[in-house]
């Protein structure tokens, strides 16, 4: 039996436009986990429905360590999300990866420490897979998309997330690309891990906003910002591209993710 397919977006608020969702509705969803970063946005684009969270509230108030991921990706599921993708801002920690790039990760090493990793807390234990943690089937569109609009970009990459919300220290920067890590940013993890215990297919659109200090330059929030701001209608633009081309049927893995998982 064939899924109905909606398409969940979970950003900055700058990434949402109410000129591209038709019959936009804002709701209150109530979950187990509390609060969601901010009321859900319902709708369509292009034809699908869709469901926008901002990770950082409407106003960028949430900082990385609280965001409620726990509820955010409960609200999704609760409201019949099968896709999601995720726009953030990274730093570089690989020279060929530069500001305005967009990198379609793979891989991620967690560096978090503060945040709640799973849905699983009470008498049950949940040992999801996460060798591979985001969707392939959506990274190929991701990049196939990208191709089609002329944008640079990269297929893969492994990006440090580290706490925060302070930015890294030269000699952490220098240790994480010994790592061969190439993005470093701060809200990947827990929510892709929490996506695939949700069997959501996760991409990110991570765009490359700032070297990070390996290079010998200093990070300011303010840098992030602007680079980000300044490319939001390539981001805008992917978003569009791609929700139509997400295929009606799911084949990968993603949506039996907790086949074998739960003890």
């Amino acid at each position: 039996m064939k899924e109905k397919i909606k398409i969940g977006i979970i950003g900055g608020s700058g990434v949402y436009d109410q000129r591209l969702v038709k019959d936009a509705k804002k709701i209150k969803v109530h979950t187990p986990f509390g609060l969601t970063s901010d009321l859900v946005t319902t709708g369509f684009i292009k034809g699908r429905p869709v469901v926008f969270i901002p990770r950082h509230g409407s106003n960028h108030t949430i900082n990385p360590s609280n965001v409620n991921y726990r509820a955010n990706i409960y609200a999704m599921k609760k409201l019949g999300v099968t896709h999601i993708l995720a726009p953030s801002a990274v730093g570089s920690l690989n020279e060929g990866m530069k500001p305005g790039d967009f990198v379609f990760t793979d891989q991620f090493i967690d560096r978090t420490y503060k945040r709640e990793t799973t849905f699983y807390t009470g008498s049950q234990v949940c040992h999801i897979s996460v060798a591979e943690p985001c969707c392939p089937v959506l990274r190929k569109l991701l990049s196939d998309s990208s191709k089609k609009l002329g944008f640079p970009f990269h297929e893969r990459g492994t990006c440090v997330v580290i706490e925060g919300p302070r930015f890294s220290t030269k000699a952490e920067s220098n240790m994480y690309r010994q790592w061969n890590a190439d993005i470093i940013g701060m809200t990947m993890t827990p929510e892709v891990v929490l996506a695939r215990e949700a069997e959501i297919c996760y991409a990110t659109i991570a765009m490359v906003t700032d070297y990070d200090v390996w290079r010998g330059t200093h990070v300011s929030g303010d840098e992030v910002a602007a680079t980000m701001r300044n490319n939001l209608s390539k981001v805008k633009q992917l978003i569009l591209e791609i929700i139509p081309r997400i295929p009606s049927e799911r084949k990968c893995s993603c949506k039996n993710a907790l086949d074998g998982a739960v003890m």
